[in-house]
C-alpha cells in the first residue's frame, strides 16, 4: 500500500492571525500565525493548557476560530478523508476486530467490506499488525491499540495527518519504538504531520519544525527548525542533544516572560 497525497502542492494550510475565546471566558489562543507546507512535520510544544489541542482540532475542522482565518491551498476545506486524526486515546470500538477499527472510516465512505479489506489489511500491515486483524482491543497491548488507531487514520491515504499527544501514556520502550515506526510511516508516505506534544524529547526526535506555544492564552512564541536527518539512531546524535538543550532553554524563556 503506498500512502501518500494526493497534491504535489506547496502550501497546505496558512493560518493568519488565529484567536479562540469559549463562551465561559477562557481564551484559549491569541493571534496565531502559521504556515503549513506540503510534507511538513511539525510539532506544536508547550505546557498543558497552552492552547496545542485547541489550534489542532481548528486544524481538524471540529472548531471554528473566533477571529482570524484559516487558508487552505485547495480553496475550501479538506474534504473527508483527507485529514486523519489520532487522539491521545486509541478510541477503539471495543467489541470490534481490528480490522473492523480500522474499516470504520471507510465504511461511513461508502466502501464495501470486499473492496476496502485490501486497503484495511495493508494498513495494518502498514503498523506492523499483519496477523492481528481479527484481534479486539482487548487482546492487544496499550501500543498495539495505538498502532490500530494509526492505521485507521492512514486507512483514507489523507494529505494531513493530526496527532494529539498519541503517545503520552505508553512507557518509554513503547512510545520511543512507536516513534521510531511513525517517522518511518511519514518518509514513506510524505503526508504532512502536526503533532502536539509536551515532550521535548519528542519534539526533537521527530518534528523538522518545533513550534513553541506559550501556556493561555496560547501563543506562537518562536519556530525552530530541527538539522537533524530523522532516523533510528538520531538519539545518538550529539546534535539530538544539543538540539533538546536549544529547544529546553527557548521555552524556559518563553516562560519566564509569559505573563
Amino acid at each position: 500500500m503506498a500512502w501518500g497525497c494526493s497534491s504535489d502542492s506547496g502550501l497546505v494550510l496558512s493560518i493568519e492571525r488565529v484567536g479562540r475565546r469559549f463562551l465561559s471566558g477562557v481564551e484559549a489562543l491569541r493571534d496565531v500565525s502559521l504556515r503549513l507546507d506540503s510534507g511538513d512535520f511539525v510539532a506544536l510544544l508547550g505546557p498543558s493548557g497552552c492552547g496545542k489541542s485547541t489550534l489542532l482540532r481548528l486544524i481538524a475542522g471540529l472548531d471554528q476560530p473566533s477571529s482570524g482565518t484559516l487558508a487552505w491551498d485547495a480553496g475550501h476545506p479538506p474534504r473527508p478523508g483527507e485529514v486523519g486524526f489520532v487522539f491521545q486515546d486509541a478510541t477503539l470500538l471495543p467489541w470490534a476486530t481490528a480490522e473492523d477499527n480500522v474499516y470504520l472510516p471507510l465504511r461511513l465512505r461508502g466502501a464495501s467490506r470486499q473492496r476496502a479489506m485490501p486497503e484495511v489489511h495493508a494498513a495494518l500491515a502498514g503498523v506492523g499488525l499483519a496477523g492481528f486483524e481479527k484481534a479486539r482491543p482487548r487482546e492487544l497491548s496499550g501500543g498495539m491499540r495505538m498502532r490500530v488507531s494509526i492505521a485507521r487514520a492512514l486507512v483514507t491515504r489523507p494529505n494531513l495527518l493530526l496527532m494529539d499527544e498519541p503517545f503520552a501514556a505508553l512507557d518509554e520502550f513503547t512510545r520511543h519504538r512507536l516513534q521510531a515506526d511513525l517517522i518511518a510511516l511519514w518518509q514513506s508516505m510524505r503526508c504532512t504531520v502536526v503533532f502536539v506534544t509536551h515532550s521535548i524529547y519528542e519534539a526533537a526526535f521527530l518534528a523538522r519544525r518545533i513550534v513553541l506555544m506559550t501556556p493561555r492564552p496560547g501563543r506562537i512564541e518562536r519556530e525552530m527548525a530541527s538539522p537533524l536527518q530523522p532516523g533510528p539512531q538520531t538519539r545518538l546524535d550529539p546534535a539530538y542533544a544539543s538540539l533538546v538543550a536549544e529547544i529546553s532553554q527557548a521555552m524556559e524563556q518563553a516562560l519566564s516572560e509569559s505573563p
